[in-house]
C-alpha cells in the first residue's frame, strides 16, 4: 500500500475558511500602508547565502542553526566547452569546419558542419557523454535525415575530458546505420556551484534589491512592504512553522532623503499602532529601546563580556556560547533560571552617547504626540546584528499564550554598507502573519467563518441556467454568491446553504417564470418574496 503524503513537518496548508481570515489581515494591511506611502517589494524566496551571513550575522540563531540552505549544482558551461573545441577543430580541420551555422532549437544537435565530401556532421556539447547524451545524439541524426533528406550525416559528441565518457552503448555501436564518435576536451567547463537559502527574513533581501536596482540613486525616500513566507528549521510550536509568513515594511534611503530622522522611526511606529486597531487589536503594548550607534555597541558589548565572564557558567549553554560569539544575544534569553542574572548586567542606555540619546528622546517625543502609548525595556536588543538605535517589539495579551511578541523590529542604519551598498539608513519591521491569526481568531471566533451574501438553490436542473445567470448578476454587484445544483433534495441545499451563506435564494418553476424569487434569513427565519429587480438592493439591506 502507498504511503500516504503528507504535509512537511513545520509547514500546513491554509483552508477556508481560514483563509478568508488572513485575506482580511493583508488587505487591512495594505490598506494601512498605502495611506502611508508604502508600495509592495517583491523579493526571491532564496537567495545567495552570503546576504544572510553578512547581513544578519554568522552567529546568529538563524544563521548558525535555523537556515535551510542548500550548494545549487556546478553550471555546465556550454558556449565555453564550443568555443574551446571549435578552435581546435579548426586547427585540424580548417576545410569542413569553415561553414558553421546553429542548427534550428528543435533539432538535438547544437551545431551542424557542411564537410568537402557533401555529408553533414552533427555535433553536440554535453557535460558528460552519458547512455543518455549518446542515444540523443543518434536521435538528432535520424531527425535530421528526415527534415533534410542528407544520408551522409555523422555525429559527433563534445564533451570535458576531466568528466569522462560512459561509452558508446553497445547496441548503437553495432548499428551500421549510424556513424558516431567522441571528442573530449581538456580545460574546465563548469562554474563554481552557488550556496542558495531560503529566506530567514526580509530585511536583508529588501536591502540587497535596494543596492541591486540603485534605488539610493533617485534621491527619494523608500517606502517598502512584503507580505509573504519565510524558512526556518526550528521547532514547531504553536504560532511558529518552518514556513511561516511575515507582514513587513522597510523605509530606506540617502541621509539626504531624510532616512536618518527621527520621525521616520515614530511615524514607522504610529502606523503599526494604526494596523492593529484598525484589525480590531488593542490589547497592545509598545516596548521600545535604544541599541546606539554602531561606536556606541562596541562599548557596551565590551562591557557586557566582562560582566559575563564571572557568571556565565551559571547559565544556560546557548547563554554560554553567546557570552563569547554575540554577547547581546544573552539579553534575549527566555529561560527563567537566567533571568536573574541578566537583571544584574549593564544596560545599553548608559553607553549611548549624545547623538544616539538625542535620537531616541526625539522618537519618543514624536510618539508622546501622536498620543501612541509606549513602556521603555532597556533589555530590548532584538536578536539580528544589523539593528542600531531604535529597537521595538509589540506584545498581546491575548491568543498568543507566553511567546507574546507579535511583531518587532528596528533602525538598521549600516546594513546597506554591511552588503556592499551606499550609506542608506532605515528602520522597518516584521509582523508573524501565522500569529496575527491566531490572535484575531482569539478575539473574534466568528471572523474565521465570514458567510457568503446568498446561496441560490434551483429546484430542478431545468433551472440551472436561470439560477448561474442570476449569480452572475448577483456577483457583478458585488455580492458574494453560491450557487447550487437542481439536482440536490430541497432538504440538502438548506443544510448546505445555513453552512455557508446567510441567506437562501430559492429558484423553482414558478420563481423563474414570475421573476418572484423566494428569500429566507436563517438567523432571523424570516421568508419573503423579492422581485429579480430589487433582489440586489434587498440582499445589500438585510
Amino acid at each position: 500500500m502507498a504511503t500516504n503524503l503528507k504535509a512537511v513537518r513545520g509547514t500546513r496548508d491554509l483552508l477556508p475558511p481560514e483563509t478568508d481570515l488572513w485575506q482580511k489581515a493583508e488587505a487591512t494591511a495594505r490598506s494601512v500602508f498605502a495611506r502611508y506611502g508604502f508600495g509592495e517589494v517583491r523579493t526571491p524566496i532564496m537567495e545567495d547565502t552570503q546576504l544572510f551571513a553578512r547581513g544578519v550575522g554568522e552567529e546568529t540563531d538563524i544563521v548558525s542553526k535555523e537556515m535551510y540552505t542548500w550548494s545549487d549544482r556546478d553550471r555546465f558551461e556550454k558556449f565555453a566547452l564550443s568555443k574551446v573545441w571549435l578552435a581546435d577543430a579548426r586547427s585540424r580541420y580548417a576545410e569542413w569546419t569553415k561553414n558553421t551555422q546553429l542548427i534550428d532549437e528543435k533539432s538535438k544537435a547544437d551545431m551542424v558542419f557542411r564537410r568537402p565530401d557533401g555529408g553533414v556532421t552533427l555535433v553536440s556539447f554535453v557535460d558528460k557523454a552519458s547512455n543518455m547524451a549518446w542515444r540523443s545524439l543518434v536521435s538528432a541524426i535520424q531527425a535530421y535525415r528526415d527534415t533534410s533528406g542528407t544520408t551522409d550525416v555523422l555525429g559527433l559528441l563534445v564533451y570535458p575530458e576531466e568528466i569522462g565518457s560512459e561509452g558508446i552503448p553497445a547496441d548503437i555501436r553495432n548499428d551500421h546505420t549510424v556513424t558516431i564518435d567522441g571528442w573530449p576536451v581538456r580545460g574546465n567547463f563548469f562554474s563554481t556551484s552557488q550556496s542558495l537559502t531560503l529566506r530567514p527574513e526580509n530585511t536583508a533581501g529588501v536591502v540587497r534589491a535596494y543596492i541591486e536596482h540603485k534605488l539610493g540613486e533617485t534621491g527619494q525616500l523608500q517606502k517598502l512592504f512584503y507580505i509573504g513566507p519565510q524558512f526556518r528549521r526550528e521547532r514547531p510550536q504553536k504560532g511558529r512553522y518552518r514556513q511561516f509568513y511575515q507582514i513587513g515594511a522597510e523605509v530606506i534611503g540617502a541621509p539626504s532623503s531624510g532616512s536618518e530622522s527621527p520621525l521616520r522611526d515614530a511615524e514607522v511606529l504610529e502606523m503599526l499602532a494604526t494596523l492593529l486597531n484598525e484589525l480590531g487589536i488593542t490589547d497592545w503594548t509598545l516596548q521600545l529601546n535604544s541599541v546606539g550607534s554602531s561606536s556606541d555597541r562596541p562599548r557596551y558589548v565590551e562591557a557586557l563580556k566582562a560582566a559575563l565572564q564571572p557568571v556565565k557558567a551559571q547559565l544556560c549553554a546557548d547563554c554560554q556560547r553567546r557570552a563569547e560569539t554575540n554577547p547581546l544575544r544573552v539579553l534575549d534569553c527566555k529561560v527563567p533560571e537566567d533571568q536573574p542574572i541578566i537583571a544584574t548586567l549593564p544596560q545599553i542606555a548608559d553607553y549611548l552617547d549624545a547623538e544616539s540619546k538625542a535620537h531616541f528622546a526625539a522618537v519618543l517625543a514624536a510618539l508622546d504626540a501622536c498620543g501612541v502609548e509606549y513602556t521603555l525595556n532597556p533589555r530590548l536588543v532584538r536578536g539580528l546584528d544589523y539593528y542600531t538605535r531604535t529597537t521595538f517589539e509589540f506584545l498581546m495579551e491575548t491568543g498568543l499564550g507566553t511567546q507574546n511578541a507579535l511583531l518587532g523590529g528596528g533602525r538598521y542604519d549600516g546594513l546597506s554598507e554591511m552588503l556592499g551598498g551606499p550609506k542608506a539608513p532605515g528602520i522597518g519591521f516584521a509582523m508573524g502573519e501565522d500569529r496575527l491569526v491566531l490572535t484575531l481568531q482569539a478575539l473574534n471566533a466568528e471572523a474565521a467563518a465570514q458567510k457568503l451574501d446568498a446561496y441560490i438553490a434551483p429546484m430542478g436542473e431545468a433551472q440551472n441556467p436561470y439560477a448561474l445567470a442570476l449569480a452572475k448578476e448577483l456577483r457583478t454587484a458585488g455580492l458574494r454568491v453560491d450557487v447550487g445544483d437542481g439536482s440536490f433534495r430541497l432538504k440538502k441545499s438548506f443544510e448546505t446553504a445555513d453552512k455557508v451563506a446567510r441567506r437562501i435564494v430559492i429558484v423553482g418553476e414558478d420563481e423563474a417564470s414570475t421573476g418572484v424569487l423566494t428569500v429566507k434569513t436563517f438567523t432571523s427565519g424570516e421568508q419573503t418574496k423579492v422581485a429579480r429587480a430589487e433582489l440586489i438592493s434587498t440582499l445589500k439591506t438585510l
